[in-house]
């Protein structure tokens, strides 16, 4: 049950990308609950994309669906103009599109680390730039939000393009937030721990080693529920953290307090 009021995010314009995935579709849904008007972006089909709506039960007078790749400057614009036009403007723009794949990095191709890069990095820095540009344009005091990861800081054995991204994006976020300060915009990140969905839910159940790993990395001792990252997002999202700029917010279970074996 969320600590946050049900009308937190009343009259707030949001527009997330990544947000048809399996921690995409829980942020969602509390940025919904909690009054929130709603742009979602992915790549999935229109009629997948409506039939995870109906299912979701969300509502169609404060959410809408635009697909776009977020490596793609144009198709990013066009994101851009559909927010403005579906919500007449965007209060919060939530960078949440990534991908990872998992291998040893002696195994990696140059292709694989381009469309890793490409999504994760570049993706956040254009779609980041293009929401403040409006943001600006339009006199609005808005947030940026950033998912990161708690590998920014810590290495994670077979995903290290994934944990550059990471380091990347942290960076760029520093960057951002004192840059765009002086116009009023917030620029933070939200850096999850191992969350019970996705693939790290697949390799927990199939792969004896990765369990092993995971279980002594937490010093909680469980994987983490999406619903945590939801709440991390409400909070971000709500005034409760309008003095908050350049910060990561750091919601790992303890995962990058000490180095795994």
């Amino acid at each position: 049950m969320s600590v946050f009021a049900k009308d937190c995010l009343a009259q707030k314009r949001l527009l997330i990308t990544g947000a048809l995935g399996a921690i995409g579709q829980v942020v969602v849904g509390a940025l919904l609950e909690h009054g929130a008007s709603v742009l979602a972006n992915d790549i999935v089909s229109e009629d997948d994309a409506s039939l995870i709506a109906r299912r979701q039960g969300w509502p169609s007078d404060r959410y809408w669906y635009n697909r776009a790749d977020v490596t793609n400057s144009d198709q990013v614009e066009g994101l851009i103009a559909a927010a403005l036009e579906r919500t007449g403007g965007i209060d919060i723009a939530l960078c949440h599109a990534g991908i990872v794949h998992s291998c040893s990095v002696l195994d990696y191709s140059d292709r694989d680390w381009d469309h890793i890069l490409g999504v994760n990095l570049k993706g956040a820095f254009l779609v980041s730039q293009a929401a403040s540009r409006t943001m600006k344009k339009h006199n609005i005091a808005g947030k940026v939000i950033f998912t990161s990861s708690w590998v920014q800081d810590v290495p994670w054995p077979e995903i290290t393009p994934y944990s550059v991204t990471k380091s990347g994006m942290r960076t760029l976020m520093r960057g951002m937030a004192r840059e765009l300060a002086p116009i009023g915009i917030r620029v933070n990140a939200i850096a999850p721990g191992i969350v019970a969905v996705g693939m790290a839910k697949r390799q927990w159940d199939s792969d004896p080693d990765y369990r092993r790993r995971a279980q002594k990395a937490i010093p909680l001792g469980y994987v983490q529920d999406p619903g945590s990252v939801a709440e991390a997002m409400l909070f971000l999202c709500s005034s409760a953290s309008d003095y908050m700029t350049g910060a990561t917010l750091l919601i790992d279970g303890g995962c990058s307090l000490y180095p795994m074996d």
